[in-house]
């Protein structure tokens, strides 16, 4: 490539004084005169932090990255943005989402970067990095943190997705206190994200899925050194990329966002994944809505025996050959032909991988479960949509119908939950309100709320739930989460009461609110809906722009990118 199509040449190609100021307070950091005459210089986009636990080891990840970038004679430079660790940031980190997103479009934009690497790995920072990163729109491509080892308690395997069961055995009294905190160290023992498909390993899965990511991103765990060796590849292939010019929307195309919702189906990856895709796709111009998550999903059973569909983990998925083997066998349900990061094409990458295992990833033939993906139902409680993870859900409730027992507000439903007065029994449908986009505001992951203390003691496992939030990736159970439009931005949801009928049908894709068109209108008349007071700050930005579930929950002026190019100089 010559030097005049190096973005990176309109700051170090310059003579006279920007030339010299854009250099030399480079140069204090020991770099040569050579790196700045034509080598690409690929941003590193690191998330590391302590306080994102899941990323905690990136600063080492990122040392083989280098190592790759300079091998392929590039000019790797790190730059942090801001970090989002899911199990630390109040009121949730998917309040920070489309902010994180903002610090990366506009790092990678103001900065000489020809090409970039986006280190990312705990639930949000995946999608931020790639949000931004669509936003400007040069080659990029994925490198996760990979999953931590599988956790070991009382002789058992453990993973995120026990925490669930924790909680709920140590409120019947079956777990003490001390085997509480000794369970906590059991199950995260290594660096890495969840070692469940929640929503961290969705996302690694997401992006391999989409062609972001060299195979086998997915599921290397964070402790094998194989994860290095993948990091220092891809050091070197993203020099390629930007001699290629091998941008990010000549990857994300319409073919690779239905083989991602496709390969989410497989995997019984997180709910979360439509949030996450929705927004990737607005900002990258393809368009995609909620209803082709359900068309997509239809037709692909469960081939991944993973937690919380299954019983294993991301370590065994892949020892059993990994997201490239299970691919391979839904091969006639993807679009092969289309291009990734490393040059080839989805079919050049799946081919001829086995399966080493075959309880851990299944054939089409033969799957692990039936149902799987995610399932959007609608109704007059969510006229524009709400969804559901069948292959999480227990079949007997799929078809249900049961009185409303409603929570106004999370703090509403922690008072409330455990008390023993409370009007509830297993056949009861449990409604929270308050809890999506704009009124927790962020919303969090609380959509799978616990079953009150006196019907676990009666042996009830799983219940109908319904909310205008989400849930963990890690969590189960028949849950309705996203409902659209929510409570706090004047929805259906706002006005249902205790008592109210409330009929699932997941079969048939419906939800149903058995209240009459007039009596909405009385109740509308009798409690007029109000919208929230001005924030100031970003929650109020927030608040003021952020879209609805069923639109990617993005701010609505970040829609679409505004391109690499930066005219001025700033001397």
């Amino acid at each position: 490539m010559s030097e005049q199509k190096l973005r990176s040449q309109q700051w170090f190609g310059k003579t006279g004084k920007d030339g010299f100021i854009y250099r030399a307070w480079m140069k204090n950091q020991g770099i040569p005169d050579d790196y700045f005459q034509g080598k690409p210089v690929i941003g590193i986009c690191n998330t590391w932090s302590e306080l994102t636990p899941c990323n905690a080891h990136f600063r080492e990840l990122a040392e083989f990255v280098k190592k790759g970038v300079i091998e392929a004679g590039g000019f790797p430079v790190e730059f942090p943005v801001m970090s989002l660790g899911e199990t630390l940031i109040k009121p949730t980190a998917m309040l920070y989402r489309n902010l994180a997103s903002m610090d990366v479009e506009e790092s990678i934009r103001a900065n000489p970067i020809d090409g970039v690497v986006l280190m990312c790995g705990c639930d949000k920072t995946t999608p931020s990095l790639v949000m931004g990163a669509c936003s400007v729109d040069l080659p990029s491509l994925v490198i996760s943190g990979g999953p931590m080892m599988k956790g070991k308690f009382k002789g058992k395997e453990i993973g995120t997705s026990d925490v669930w069961r924790f909680a709920e055995a140590y409120k019947l009294g079956e777990l003490s206190q001390a085997e509480f905190i000794e369970a906590e160290a059991c199950m995260a023992r290594t660096p890495g994200h969840c070692a469940v498909m929640g929503t961290a390993s969705t996302m690694a899965t997401m992006v391999e899925a989409l062609g972001l990511s060299l195979p086998q991103n997915a599921a290397i765990p964070a402790a094998d050194v194989r994860r290095k060796v993948l990091a220092q590849h891809s050091g070197r292939r993203i020099v390629e990329m930007v001699k290629e010019d091998l941008k990010l929307s000549k990857v994300l195309t319409r073919e690779a966002f239905e083989n991602a919702i496709r390969v989410n189906a497989a995997t019984g990856g997180s709910t979360n994944f439509v949030i996450h895709l929705l927004a990737i796709a607005g900002r990258i111009g393809v368009k995609l809505d909620l209803n082709d998550f359900d068309k997509f999903s239809k037709q692909i059973p469960l081939l991944a025996n993973i937690q919380p569909s299954g019983v294993h983990f991301m370590e065994d998925l892949y020892y059993a050959g990994g997201l490239p083997a299970l691919m391979n066998q839904m091969k006639e349900f993807l679009h092969t032909g289309i291009i990734t990061v490393n040059g080839k094409t989805v079919g050049e990458n799946i081919a001829n991988t086995p399966i080493y295992d075959s309880n851990i990833i299944s054939t089409m033939e033969n799957p692990f479960k039936p149902d799987s993906g995610i399932a959007v139902v609608k109704g007059n409680l969510a006229p524009n949509g709400a969804v559901v993870k069948p292959s999480a859900a227990s079949p007997e409730l799929f078809k249900h119908r049961g009185k409303a027992v409603v929570f106004e507000n999370i703090e509403d439903y922690h008072a409330r939950i455990d008390h023993p007065d409370l009007d509830i029994d297993e056949n009861s449908v449990m409604v929270l309100k308050n809890v999506g986009p704009k009124g927790y505001p962020g919303m969090a992951e609380v959509g799978n709320m616990g079953i009150p203390k006196k019907l676990l003691e009666k042996g009830v496992k799983d219940m109908v739930r319904i909310s205008d939030g989400r849930m963990s990736g890690t969590g189960f159970g028949t849950v309705v989460l996203h409902v659209s439009p929510e409570s706090a931005a004047g929805g259906p949801l706002n006005w249902v009461q205790n008592g109210d009928y409330i009929a699932l049908d997941l079969d048939n894709r419906s939800i149903h609110w058995e209240v009459s068109e007039e009596e909405l209108e009385a109740r509308k008349l009798a409690q007029p809906f109000q919208a929230q007071a001005h924030i100031r700050g970003y929650v109020g930005l927030f608040i003021d722009r952020v879209s609805q579930a069923h639109e990617g929950a993005d701010f609505d002026f970040l829609k679409g990118g505004s391109g690499s190019i930066v005219t001025r100089d700033s001397h």
